[in-house]
């Protein structure tokens, strides 16, 4: 029998705590494709600094003999059986439409590709 349970990291196990800098912020922009600037760099710096306090005391907290959670509750999800019904006619279906072309839905663009 194999056992899956997951293992806990001491706070011994952990490294130290991790430099907040512009460089970091620009590179979570980037990989986020979100742009901050003057006092919004600031909020962040403090956001992400009070993210990894509260990661570090919750490391410090003495787990032993505890199970790992795998589900928030003991709940199973209620599932329904899916029902055929009359599909939404297309006007209908674009009347309240931000923005459409003849037939469709018009979204932004949102994936692009490197080379164009």
């Amino acid at each position: 029998m194999v056992d899956r349970r997951v293992a806990v990291l001491s706070s011994s196990d952990c490294t130290p705590a991790m430099k907040i800098d512009d460089e970091l912020i620009e590179r979570l922009a980037t990989l986020s494709k979100l742009r901050f600037e003057g006092d919004e760099k600031d909020a962040i710096r403090q956001d992400l600094e009070r993210m990894l306090d509260l990661v570090e005391s919750l490391q410090k907290v003495d787990t032993e003999g505890v199970e790992p959670l795998i589900h928030m509750t003991d709940g199973a999800n209620k599932l329904r059986r899916d029902e055929l019904g009359q599909p939404t006619p297309q006007e209908e279906a674009l009347k309240n439409a931000p923005s459409k072309d003849s037939y469709y839905f018009k979204v932004p663009k949102v994936i692009s590709n490197p080379g164009n």
